[in-house]
């Protein structure tokens, strides 16, 4: 592919708008941010504060910690944070920089003034809605489909900012229709360096990092040390089961970690820093483990997080479908590629490990989601495995579908539509205590 070529400019454009930072679980970030700008468009401290959330925000707040607040949770911890500390102008890092006395006038702040949280009424599978108020004056933000994508602003009836919301397409973002596993091999290959290396330069340093902090400290379910103290005899021996369960404990640490109030910032992918740190990391493990060079390591992980990114457009931002499934996969290629993976065992890879673990439900973000993590590598790393032994699953079972392309389309239908009912139920079970 050359550079000219419109495909090759707009997988730039791609990479360039999917792999942000972040500060913190995603889903609480984004209501900060729309706190934050509400707060900043009244002009004032608000005496109280309503929170309108679609069901899949609640659902991905409810339980994780908010970071750099002294370890609240929630969407009312989220909203306070951003009014009275957050930074508008640093979109997902809005509340990357909080003093001690920002966090105890963040606790002030949720003892004294109001803050109400109601289920949106929006058939959006991604809304937020801020209103906050100060007397008779008040402020509006919404953003929606995506994490920073404010569609309205408005202040006292006076209209700021408006954007047209049908559905849950994401129009203001470059379209990847026109993606393939095909494509993006192609693209990983022949993709000049210095266009992505910036990016991907963050994306090591940034979710290594948190990987690292998730394994030295106590963090959630620790499922990162888990794994390595449970297998200690592997860790000793070393060899390839040591270097597979090295690469499935960094990624759950870095999950351990984000998930229960680290302060250090990921690079996200799909809107997801478990998902980014989930294509990335066990990639990069296995790269410095095998030596390969930083060449390689960039095409690689330019393969995994752009195939993170195809499987997870039709499903959508939120689902009730667990997006580690994707990312793990998309690890297993990149690590594939590592190993010297054509295009054929780049898409047997893929198909394998789709038709192992689709299915596993998101029941928001929380501690658990680094045992997902931990499952989603290890099945990425079996596809590939099962390729080199000649085994593959074929057309016809189960949801298979004949052609990488149809699969990845089936699981998106299961995704998207199959699971839209269980994404209710499993709200309907978080909310019941």
């Amino acid at each position: 592919m050359k550079r000219s070529d419109i495909q090759y400019q707009d997988c730039i454009k791609i990479l360039e708008e999917e792999l942000l930072p972040a500060m913190g679980c995603t889903e609480p970030i984004a209501v900060a941010y729309c706190a934050a700008v509400a707060r900043e468009t009244l002009g004032e401290a608000p005496d109280r504060v309503v929170v309108e959330a679609s069901g899949n925000i609640i659902k991905n707040v409810k339980s994780v910690i908010v970071p750099n607040t002294g370890h609240l949770r929630g969407i009312p911890a989220a909203a306070a944070a951003g009014i009275v500390a957050g930074d508008a102008g640093k979109q997902l890092e809005v509340i990357a920089e909080v003093s001690e006395a920002q966090q105890a006038d963040i606790r002030t702040f949720m003892e004294t003034v109001p803050i109400q949280v109601e289920i949106a009424s929006s058939p959006l599978i991604f809304d937020i809605n801020v209103i906050v108020y100060a007397g008779e004056s008040y402020a509006k933000v919404r953003i929606a489909n995506y994490h920073t994508n404010i569609v309205l602003i408005e202040k006292d009836g006076e209209v700021l900012q408006s954007s047209e919301i049908k559905d849950d397409s994401e129009s203001d973002l470059t379209d990847r229709s026109f993606l393939s596993v095909e494509l993006i091999y192609d693209f990983a290959n022949t993709v000049e360096l210095e266009d992505v290396k910036k990016v991907l330069d963050v994306q090591i340093d940034y979710n290594m990092a948190i990987s690292e902090e998730g394994l030295k400290s106590d963090y959630g379910a620790n499922i990162g040390s888990v794994l390595l103290k449970a297998n200690k005899d592997v860790m000793e021996h070393g060899g390839e089961s040591a270097l597979r369960l090295k690469a499935r404990a960094m990624a759950a640490a870095g999950s351990d970690a984000r998930m229960n109030g680290c302060e250090l910032p990921v690079i996200i992918n799909s809107g997801s820093g478990n998902q980014g740190i989930t294509a990335s990391v066990p990639v990069i493990v296995y790269a410095r483990a095998m030596g390969v060079s930083q060449e390689k390591l960039y095409r690689a992980l330019v393969l995994s997080n752009l195939l993170g990114i195809h499987q997870k457009t039709p499903i959508g931002r939120l689902s009730a479908y667990c997006g580690a499934i994707n990312a793990g996969a998309a690890a297993g290629c990149g690590i594939a590629y590592l190993k010297g993976a054509d295009l054929d065992g780049i898409i047997h890879t893929l198909v394998n490990a789709l038709a192992i673990a689709s299915g596993v439900v998101c029941d928001g973000a929380k501690a658990s989601c680094a045992g997902k993590i931990a499952l989603a590598v290890d099945n990425g790393i079996l596809g590939y495995e099962m390729h080199l032994e000649g085994q593959q699953f074929v057309g016809g079972d189960g949801i298979v579908k004949k052609g990488v392309e149809n699969m990845i389309a089936s699981v998106g239908r299961l995704g998207h539509d199959g699971m839209a009912e269980t994404d209710r139920e499993i709200l309907r079970i978080m909310i019941s205590d």
